[in-house]
């Protein structure tokens, strides 16, 4: 089941701003373009009390108030307002209706769906009281309470390149949410989060996981730790479904960060968590899209997960129409191809040094984690 409605792109900061809803456009039309696009599922946009689930009443007051241009004078203490999460008319609305997204497919899960794709949300940053990283209200969390208030163990895996941090947070200690993030170092990137001691409190002790990756980590090390680390977390947690934030700001093209994944490293990741969700909960697994700021690197890959959902044969080239046009409209040329070219970014010198780097990151986090065993 795939869920999209065309007033995600509601969700807009500016012409300038990275998170920017040409990113749906241009998948949505890429798709089309390819004949694989079937109807979506159009969820309903989340009620206040829905959002009041995860968030405070002040900062709902304080996004409704800014929707209609009615500013608080403590808007930025609220995370609004700023250069990363400014405010626009409807601002509120369009965060509903992507929190309903999400929503709407953690519902369809609970009537029996397996697999669900949401081709929005993903806004993993919104804090309990706070807005922030270009996410005012936290469709993930919304969604994995509404999972665990039905009873289910919900373990919540997070590719972004930024830290899952709201979502640790507002799960932190609770038990039967298993938080696991692979993210550039916080110690390099927003935001500054996301280190391998923060594993959880009170029920929450040993269930929250992070793998904070060194600057230009590559595939071969990213699929290294994460084979070793995602699995053996599944099946000492043992979820009843996935909640994954396929965010795709890790590709090597994104402006806003430093690692250097490729598509292939992408379609080997897909297709190990679909393994994963077979494996450990029950072939249930619901997928958000999230960051990812090279509209040529971001499209592709979530392209590349549509395919991988639906089992679908992979294309080698984009359609000729489809890129003429979106090249004519950013004024750029794009890669004309679902996979990236060999050898599309130089050697890195210190590759071995940051692969081993990033092995002791893991030995340090099961080190921490093995008095607690994920129970």
């Amino acid at each position: 089941m795939v869920i999209y409605r065309e007033e995600y792109r509601l969700y807009n900061f500016g012409p300038h701003h990275p998170f920017s809803p040409v990113r749906l456009e241009m998948l949505t039309s890429l798709l089309q373009a390819l004949g694989v696009w079937k109807a979506p599922l159009s969820p309903p946009e989340a009620t206040r009390e829905e959002v009041l689930t995860v968030h405070s009443e002040r900062l709902v007051k304080r996004v409704e108030a800014a929707s209609r241009g009615e500013l608080f004078p403590d808007l930025e203490h609220y995370g609004l307002g700023t250069g990363d999460t400014p405010v626009f008319p409807g601002m509120d609305r369009a965060a509903r209706i992507l929190v309903g997204g999400t929503l709407e497919g953690a519902r369809r899960i609970l009537a029996g769906e397996k697999r669900v794709l949401q081709l929005g949300g993903g806004l993993h940053h919104a804090q309990y009281d706070r807005a922030s990283g270009f996410c005012v209200y936290n469709d993930l969390s919304v969604a994995i309470r509404h999972l665990t208030g039905a009873g289910l163990r919900v373990a919540y895996l997070d590719m972004d390149v930024h830290h899952g941090d709201g979502v640790q947070w507002i799960h932190y200690e609770e038990g039967e949410v298993l938080t696991l993030s692979l993210h550039e170092s916080g110690r390099y990137l927003f935001p500054g989060t996301g280190h391998v001691h923060e594993i959880g409190r009170g029920a929450g002790l040993g269930k929250k996981l992070n793998l904070p990756l060194e600057p230009f980590t590559e595939d071969e090390s990213y699929l290294e730790v994460f084979e070793a680390l995602v699995p053996w977390a599944l099946q000492a947690f043992r979820p009843d479904v996935l909640v994954v934030q396929a965010g795709a700001d890790a590709h090597f093209l994104d402006p806003l960060a430093d690692l250097l994944l490729t598509t292939r490293a992408y379609e080997r990741l897909f297709r190990l968590i679909l393994e994963y969700a077979e494996a450990y909960a029950g072939g249930r697994v619901l997928f958000t899209l999230g960051g990812g700021y090279s509209l040529d690197g971001t499209v592709r890959v979530w392209a590349l997960l549509y395919h991988i959902f639906h089992g679908l044969p992979l294309p080698e080239r984009l359609p000729e129409g489809w890129l003429r046009a979106w090249e004519a409209r950013l004024g750029k040329p794009l890669t004309p191809t679902l996979h990236d070219p060999e050898g599309a970014y130089p050697e890195i010198p210190r590759r071995e040094e940051i692969a081993k780097r990033n092995r002791l990151t893991l030995e340090r986090l099961t080190e921490l984690l093995a008095p607690h065993l994920l129970h």
